[in-house]
């Protein structure tokens, strides 16, 4: 029986990068291993199958021959075809990391366990995060047993090396071609287990307490901003290192300034009359303070006035965002007696000079409409 493109075996092109192969290698494995099909023999010549074409393409000179002479190149004393090494044994094993859930933290019989890190959500106003902040928070955490000093173990005994596993963390049966290796049942890949564990954890090497924490909050910080606090996580267990305390910033709403990176925006309502006459007004700044604002005769409502150097600080920089201040013409409400008759003298008095917007757009709007009646009459004719 001919055999298969090991790249057609793996599913990759024949340009894949080597990340590309193992994680196509790995997908496979994970779907075709034995004891995911037990008595499956379809299955069995699959996985042999895709652990060849593997042993070949995941090195470079086999791969480079493969690429040239093809399966002639292992004809003769063949380099993917022998079995199942020792180069498979770690690969296989990290595949049985990624089924069951046992990769990452845990060394091989160690005992000792990285603690889990923690997430605080904490909220600011936007005068703090322009200033920056010293906060002060409490947290419910593991910490360190102080009793046993983080061993789980009775004051006066220590952890044994576990007896199934030899302190290894893992145990190991043969099954047909394969030699599997699993976590220890009895220490559960601790390797170590503790015959009088403490009254105080219950041999856990942990124990709950509230802790006060000093959070440095710096100048410029932005919704979303993460602080890390290294080591002050969960204690490890039986003594392993502590995971770390993740600080996530939000930015309370302002009742006044919007936030667009380090730029601040506002609006503000100006009299018909500042903006035809021109005036000025006073608006607040994020730092407490007050900035006048001039605006000259004939403003529009929508226009935007820039004030340089008045926004929020950049994080870990010198440099400071500007302040926008945009204002919108109110319409008078409420009108006297009097002030409609004024209103009513300065509407009659007006002409396209008083109001030229309005003037240019009302004479585009009648070419516009004469236009059509003069292709109408043209078409009529």
């Amino acid at each position: 029986m001919a055999k298969r493109c090991y790249y057609d075996i793996l599913s990759v092109e024949r340009s894949a990068g080597d990340g590309d192969i193992k994680a196509a290698f790995r997908k496979q494995a994970m779907k075709l291993h034995p004891d995911r099909n037990p008595g499956d023999l379809e299955a069995e010549r699959r996985f042999k199958e895709l652990n060849e074409a593997y042993e070949v393409l995941k090195d470079p000179d086999k791969r480079a021959a493969y690429d040239r002479f093809g399966h002639a190149a292992f004809e003769h004393g063949s380099a993917g075809a022998a079995g199942f090494g020792a180069d498979f044994a770690t690969t296989f094993s990290d595949i049985f990391d990624d089924l069951f859930g046992m990769g990452g933290r845990r060394g091989r019989g160690s005992g000792r366990e990285r603690g889990a890190d923690l997430r605080y959500n904490m909220e600011i106003a936007l005068e703090e995060a322009y200033a920056g902040k010293t906060a002060q928070i409490r947290i419910p955490t593991s910490v360190t047993c102080e009793a046993c000093s983080g061993t789980g173990a009775k004051s006066g005994t220590k952890p044994k090396a576990c007896p199934m596993c030899a302190g290894q963390g893992k145990v190991r049966h043969a099954q047909g071609f394969f030699t599997l290796e699993r976590t220890c049942p009895n220490c559960q890949g601790r390797g170590q287990v503790i015959e009088s564990p403490c009254a105080s954890c219950a041999g856990s090497g942990r124990v709950t307490r509230e802790r006060t924490l000093s959070v440095n909050i710096p100048p410029g910080v932005e919704d979303g901003t993460r602080i890390r606090l290294a080591g002050e996580g969960e204690a490890g267990v039986r003594g392993g290192p502590p995971g770390d305390l993740y600080i996530f910033l939000s930015i309370a709403p302002h009742p006044f300034f919007q936030r667009d990176g380090a730029d601040l925006y506002c609006r503000v309502p100006i009299s018909m009359v500042t903006a035809a006459l021109g005036g000025e007004f006073e608006v607040p700044t994020v730092d407490g303070g007050k900035t006048k604002v001039k605006v000259p005769e004939a403003t529009q409502s929508g226009r935007r006035f820039r004030l340089y150097g008045k926004g929020m600080p950049v994080l870990r920089a010198r440099q400071s965002g500007d302040m926008y201040v945009q204002v919108v013409v109110e319409t008078p409400q409420n009108l006297s007696k009097r002030q409609r008759e004024l209103l009513t003298e300065f509407e009659r008095l007006s002409s396209p000079d008083t109001h030229p917007e309005s003037a240019g757009f009302f004479g585009k709007v009648k070419e516009f409409l004469d236009g059509f009646g003069g292709s109408r009459a043209s078409s009529a004719q």
